[in-house]
């Protein structure tokens, strides 16, 4: 088992909408940036969206979110996994981000986007329990991984459903 810890969160106070990961991968982790693996979909999307170019440098991309509103972290803080993938978090392990104050301070934020069915899942029974009744009414949507790991989802099936991170502006 790995002992590992996300990273901080991509924002500002004009955020908007949320896009909420579960842990960065080893590929990310290395690298030292959200969605760093080649074969993850996430940048892409965000370009065939139309919220980023997918070809800048990662802080222009990252500042790129930022300047259409939207705002990237993951649920978990830490956990322990053996591997990069959702299923072999160890659950005992997990410590959520502070999610709550990350709302307070971000009150234009009514809708949260999940990466893939772990963030949710997590989300929901970590995090919702304990938010004020003043953020409960947040708009709350799944989203298929653009994780390699989720190829029984076409491309072009994640464009589509990818494609509510833009409308929601």
């Amino acid at each position: 088992m790995t002992f590992v810890h996300s990273f901080e969160p991509v924002s500002d106070s004009s955020a908007d909408r949320l896009i909420l990961g579960s842990m960065p991968g080893r590929a990310s982790l290395v690298a030292g940036e959200y969605y760093a693996h080649p074969r993850n979909l996430f940048w892409q999307l965000m370009e065939s969206i139309g919220v980023v170019n997918g070809n800048l440098s990662y802080d222009a991309r990252c500042q790129g979110l930022i300047n259409n509103h939207i705002a990237l972290w993951d649920v978990l803080k830490t956990c322990t996994r053996t591997s990069s993938l959702d299923s072999d978090i160890d659950e005992a392990s997990i410590v959520v981000n502070d999610l709550a104050s990350f709302l307070t301070s971000h009150p234009h934020i009514s809708t949260i986007f999940f990466n893939g069915a772990k963030a949710e899942q997590i989300f929901h029974r970590h995090v919702l329990p304990r938010l004020p009744a003043s953020r409960c009414d947040l708009n709350l949507l799944r989203l298929p991984s653009t994780s390699p790991a989720n190829a029984s989802i076409t491309r072009t099936a994640k464009e589509s459903a990818w494609a509510a991170v833009a409308k929601a502006s």
